[in-house]
């Protein structure tokens, strides 16, 4: 795997204390004696043992669909089978989650786009919250699960600082460190996002693959793309950190 930069500077200032999970709502469930998975030893100590499962693996419970086409039905765009959620990518638009007040927390799912394709788009939306920012999209952060570019942070109607933002901000686009931290087509990824404050840090199959600051919005939803290509999610987990 190639590096871009040294991670060093940044991992130590992940060891700041992290906030609580603000608001009411879904019901938290044990995950055991474990704590988070997919952590950098720098992030371990954040989260906590507890969980939210944002997907029961059944049905689209919690979840709202928006897309482009407002006479698409759901379940036309968002199929679930074998506890997997299955995105056919067609008509654009997102799944987001009906709870829209989570923030200081830690975002796991696994992702694979199908065997046999080329890969594609989709992505994972935090903070999100005003509709139609951009387009369909909602204002957000995106973590890009575009296919070899996991990882790529593209802001939607909100801003943040990088460094070496030089050489690695295109115009939304802010680039991952490294390309090479995924799976091959057909096999399951593992995502983690780091949401602690105004810092947001996204691991690729334990691999911290990025890292940014100053993010212009801290809460909100989480929203999963449709975005023109079939991919599948699930486990998605929403870990809050410490107090």
């Amino acid at each position: 795997m190639q590096t871009r930069m040294s991670l060093r500077p940044w991992i130590l200032a992940l060891f700041a204390c992290a906030c609580s999970l603000a608001g009411p709502g879904t019901s938290r469930q044990a995950s055991g004696q474990v704590p988070a998975p997919e952590l950098p030893a720098a992030l371990q100590g954040s989260v906590g043992k507890e969980f939210i499962t944002l997907f029961n693996g059944r049905n689209l419970a919690g979840w709202t669909a928006v897309l482009a086409d407002e006479k698409t039905k759901a379940e036309d765009v968002w199929s679930v089978a074998d506890g997997v959620l299955i995105c056919k990518g067609e008509p654009r638009g997102y799944l987001r989650t009906e709870r829209d007040d989570f923030e200081n927390y830690l975002l796991t799912l696994e992702w694979r786009f199908p065997a046999g394709s080329k890969g594609g788009n989709s992505g994972v939306l935090v903070h999100t919250t005003t509709p139609m920012a951009l387009g369909i999209w909602p204002k957000s952060m995106e973590a890009q699960l575009n296919h070899l570019h996991a990882g790529d942070i593209w802001v939607i109607g909100t801003t943040c600082q990088i460094d070496n933002a030089d050489k690695r901000v295109l115009g939304r686009r802010h680039l991952n460190l490294t390309d090479d931290s995924e799976k091959p087509i057909g096999e399951w990824n593992k995502y983690a996002i780091h949401c602690q404050a105004d810092k947001l840090s996204i691991l690729v199959n334990g691999v911290l693959v990025n890292h940014v600051s100053e993010c212009s919005v801290r809460k909100g939803a989480v929203a999963l793309q449709s975005e023109g290509a079939e991919v599948h999610f699930r486990d998605i987990r929403l870990w809050p950190l410490k107090p």
